[in-house]
């Protein structure tokens, strides 16, 4: 087994024990979803028909674009979203310069919630906002038992501006979920992604990396006007 094909099976094995708190009581209010199944009911659309939204920010004719692979779940992601990406944003994506796409690795299904979550806003704009929340208080929402994190997470959805049934909506979608799971699976072996956080210049792959590195490439992309 490949590295990509062992890091895909690793998240397969976390995501088919997918649990959602729906609900208080005393029944533990926990239903289950395996992505490699359709939920049952006619609402429920195939996994096949669900379109997953690139995450772009920035001048998408811009020159060179930069693609992040992160996990919502990983320190050295959330100390780059910390320390490198608010540089990163106002050199380089705010000033047009290049197009930056954020794109998920699922190690874990906590990692899957929270994308489910981010993208619950539904514009790119609200999804980074989220995505900015959840980094923040990575070593907060991922402590505790399954419910708790999921509750953790809507906690953190709600802060955003999101009310309950949005929130149970978008992390009940068991085909949102296996559209996601197969998309990162995709974009992951297409690039051959192994560990996070791992950028993609302009069709070059680089491990995590400080800021001023991050400016010698991209000025060297950019011809040295960056």
């Amino acid at each position: 087994m490949n590295k990509i094909a062992t890091l895909a099976a690793t998240a397969a094995v976390a995501a088919g024990g997918i649990w959602y708190l729906s609900g208080p009581g005393d029944n533990p209010a926990m239903t289950p979803f395996t992505p490699a199944q359709a939920q049952e009911g006619e609402a429920t659309a195939e996994a096949s028909d669900v379109e997953i939204q690139e995450m772009t920010l920035g001048n998408e004719d811009a020159a060179v674009q930069v693609i992040e692979y992160a996990s919502f779940t990983c320190p050295h992601c959330r100390d780059f979203h910390d320390n490198v990406f608010p540089q990163l944003k106002a050199d380089y994506i705010d000033t047009g310069e290049i197009e930056f796409v954020y794109r998920d690795v699922y190690f874990d299904r906590y990692g899957l919630w929270a994308s489910m979550v981010a993208r619950c806003g539904g514009s790119e704009d609200r999804f980074f906002g989220i995505a900015d929340l959840i980094y923040e208080r990575q070593r907060e929402w991922t402590q505790g038992e399954p419910a708790e994190i999921a509750s953790n997470l809507k906690t953190i959805g709600k802060t955003a501006g999101l009310d309950e049934e949005q929130l149970d909506a978008c992390l009940s979608d068991g085909a949102k979920a296996e559209a996601l799971y197969a998309n990162f699976q995709q974009n992951a072996e297409a690039d051959d992604i192994t560990s996070t956080p791992s950028f993609v210049i302009d069709g070059e792959k680089y491990s995590n990396m400080s800021y001023s590195e991050f400016q010698r490439i991209l000025d060297e992309k950019l011809g040295g006007e960056g």
